[in-house]
């Protein structure tokens, strides 16, 4: 039987603990088993309507919800303000509260075929659904290049431990991503986990929507995961002008960057990071 561990703001379980069997090896290469309890991230549906009308499907880990969808929303390129959004909250009687419906005021940009959008987005995956490869890139309304923000390498090559050093939900349950959003001078504003790297960022850029801090210039977006073109996507939509990754970009988010005028960092871990695009955003103290 599962237990609940950790309940979200919206009620719903983030962690639960399970049974599990642990084999362990000793010295001597005989394996033995015990029951225990392990925690693990819960990953359930999150139904987005827009207007009313279902729009998108996507697997995250409850909490932070509201943020999420307006997350997604400046990701797909619908809202930049919370002027746009008239209402925004869970639909009551719903199945299990997994429902969140967006009002949109008239100063947004509706999507113009909700069923070309409408499919289950998986937690590995921020545009699966996305009908065309033209309708992949949307247009950003801020420029990336008048954005002349320098971040200290010392301050870059700090940003993996503190955004390490927040996640709670990663030390429950070692299942998750995070993202942080941080000032120039390496100060926290948001961090969010999530069992989707994407979901994690909508969460970070839905909360700064919400306070209405679009767009988020002079700031360093660090990732715990690789530099997909997603994540490149939702940082220049949301006028972040550096993206800072643990891991590797690919060749598609390195070219977005570069015509974006983003500043990408991969391989950030401590010691060392490479700049991929815009390096000159980087300064190295004497």
């Amino acid at each position: 039987m599962s237990e609940v561990v950790l309940v979200s703001g919206a009620g719903l379980a983030a962690v639960r603990s399970e049974a599990v069997t642990r084999y362990r090896r000793d010295d001597s290469g005989v394996f033995s088993a015990r029951e225990d309890d392990d925690p693990i991230a819960v990953e359930d549906p999150l139904e987005i309507r827009i207007d009313g009308q279902s729009w998108s499907i996507t697997m995250r880990t409850p909490g932070e919800d509201l943020d999420l969808v307006a997350g997604f929303l400046v990701g797909e390129g619908v809202i930049t303000s919370p002027e746009h959004l008239a209402s925004l909250g869970h639909v009551a009687n719903a199945l299990n509260g997994n429902t969140v419906n967006a009002q949109l005021t008239a100063g947004a940009t509706p999507p113009a075929d909700a069923a070309a959008r409408h499919a289950v987005t998986t937690s590995a995956c921020g545009i699966c659904g996305t009908e065309s490869i033209d309708a992949i890139e949307k247009q950003a309304r801020w420029s990336l290049e008048s954005d002349e923000v320098r971040v200290d390498a010392a301050v870059l090559a700090a940003l993996p431990d503190r955004l390490r050093a927040a996640q709670t939900l990663f030390d429950a349950t070692g299942g998750v991503h995070a993202a942080g959003l941080f000032t120039a001078a390496g100060e926290p504003l948001c961090v969010r986990e999530d069992v989707g790297r994407h979901n994690a960022v909508d969460k970070v850029v839905g909360w700064a929507l919400r306070q209405d801090l679009l767009p988020l210039r002079g700031t360093v977006l660090q990732v715990s995961g690789r530099a997909s073109f997603e994540l490149v996507q939702k940082a220049r939509l949301a006028g972040i002008p550096v993206l800072a990754a643990v891991g590797a970009p690919s060749s598609l988010s390195r070219d977005l960057a570069d015509s974006a005028g983003l500043t990408l960092v991969g391989f950030s871990r401590g010691r060392t990071f490479s700049v991929y695009t815009h390096s000159r955003r980087v300064a190295v103290s004497a």
